[in-house]
C-alpha cells in the first residue's frame, strides 16, 4: 500500500512504483472518475473513448445546432468588421 498527500491545489503525487507499473509516464493525460469507494483514475487514451462511444444516445442535432450556432456567431463577427 502507498500513501500520499493532497496538495492546497488538490493535487497529489502517484508513487513511483505505481506510475512505472501502470505506465503512467510524465506528460500523460489521465481520466479521474468518481467509484463508490472513492475515485479512479485511468491514462486517457483512444480506447477510453471507444469504451463511452455511443453512451449518450442522440441523432447529431445538437451537434448540428452548435454548428450552425457557431456558423452565425462569425456571420455576425464579419458583418461588424
Amino acid at each position: 500500500m502507498h500513501t500520499s498527500t493532497v496538495t492546497k491545489k488538490g493535487q497529489i503525487v502517484i508513487p513511483a512504483p505505481l506510475r512505472r507499473k501502470l505506465g503512467f509516464e510524465q506528460g500523460i493525460q489521465v481520466v479521474v472518475t468518481e467509484a463508490e469507494d472513492g475515485v479512479v483514475v485511468r491514462p486517457l487514451t483512444e480506447d477510453t473513448f471507444a469504451r463511452h462511444a455511443g453512451l449518450l444516445k442522440g441523432d447529431g442535432k445538437a451537434t448540428q445546432a452548435l454548428l450552425d450556432d457557431r456558423q452565425h456567431d462569425r456571420s455576425d463577427e464579419d458583418r461588424r468588421s
